[in-house]
């Protein structure tokens, strides 16, 4: 049972921009320094969790930094706020950091490439209810799919930090090896022992790649090398807990897979979140009751938006 945490500490503040680097073709990671309310807020906030920040005052990039594909949408305006997880939650000693990772998909984060350092945004939160971690677990398993990476991310860090007594292992996917969201890259040696991304290796965590087209590491999607995974380790038991965010397919299945071994799963599922807040029901996930054919709809924004992967009704 997750935990809810939606309508704890939440509020709307103002962040000012730190750092808006560009680290891939078509990815950034954008850091956002809150001070006073927001800073002890944020310092709170849970891997898994949220906030929507408003972009309608941020101007368009240049006509040449345009993508084609997204020239038509360009010219829309921004009346909703978007939401993003954070990958790195960082508190010193008046102010926290805030680290969120975002691909260029939309008008929205079109917009969001040309916010530099000083600028302000509007924050609404931290939102959501993030992972928890039950204390007799003994290792935990983390299963990213693409841009489902930066909550993993920062949860990786609070289970080094603050669990130093649980193992973690990180399974990593994405279609090519061209689109894993990652600016670190390590050297043969390391990458030999298991630590393939900078981005874990500097928490001591080793990390699994899968790519679908075999552009590097296991050749197919990050379920089946986690399933692959699973297949030759013995002690897989009730003390393991897989962590999971990504494309709602691969999330099914690292349901069906963690049901299949016994093992306890949390997922964190996608939905066009608006508001945040519960009030315009656009998020509905449709959740099971109990042990029955029966299911009903809750929100990602506010009854989520991680969930138990048992209580899903997972499509198809």
């Amino acid at each position: 049972m997750i935990k809810d945490s939606s309508w704890a500490n939440k509020g709307v503040f103002s962040a000012v921009v730190s750092v808006n680097r560009q680290i891939g073709q078509r990815y950034y990671r954008l850091s956002l320094e809150f001070s006073g309310a927001g800073g002890e807020a944020f310092a709170n906030a849970e891997p898994g969790q949220f906030a929507e920040l408003d972009l309608s005052g941020a101007a368009l990039p240049s006509a040449e930094a345009i993508p084609e594909e997204l020239a038509d949408a360009a010219a829309r305006n921004i009346l909703l706020r978007r939401p993003f997880s954070f990958c790195d939650v960082t508190v010193k000693k008046n102010t926290t950091l805030v680290d969120i990772l975002y691909f260029v998909i939309g008008p929205g984060s079109l917009r969001m490439t040309t916010l530099s350092a000083g600028d302000s945004v509007s924050v609404i939160g931290p939102l959501g209810n993030g992972f928890q971690v039950p204390e007799e677990k003994k290792r935990a398993l983390l299963v990213a799919g693409g841009m489902g990476a930066p909550p993993l991310q920062h949860l990786a860090k609070v289970l080094t930090e603050n669990h130093p007594h649980i193992e973690v292992v990180v399974f990593v996917g994405a279609k090519t090896v061209k689109e894993l969201p990652f600016e670190r890259r390590l050297d043969e040696i390391a990458q030999q022992l298991g630590f393939s991304l900078g981005e874990f290796a500097k928490y001591g965590i080793e990390s699994m790649l899968a790519t679908d087209d075999g552009s590097a590491g296991f050749a197919g999607p990050v379920s089946d090398c986690l399933a692959d995974w699973l297949g030759r380790d013995a002690s897989a038991s009730k003390d393991t807990i897989i962590y999971s965010c990504g494309p709602e397919a691969m999330l099914a299945r690292v349901a069906e897979i963690a049901r299949e071994k016994e093992i306890d799963c949390q997922v964190s599922m996608e939905r066009r979140m608006a508001c945040g807040i519960g009030v315009c029901q656009s998020c509905a996930v449709e959740c099971k009751v109990g042990e029955s054919n029966d299911t009903v709809y809750k929100l990602c924004c506010k009854d989520g938006p991680v969930f138990d992967s048992r209580e899903i009704a997972f499509s198809g």
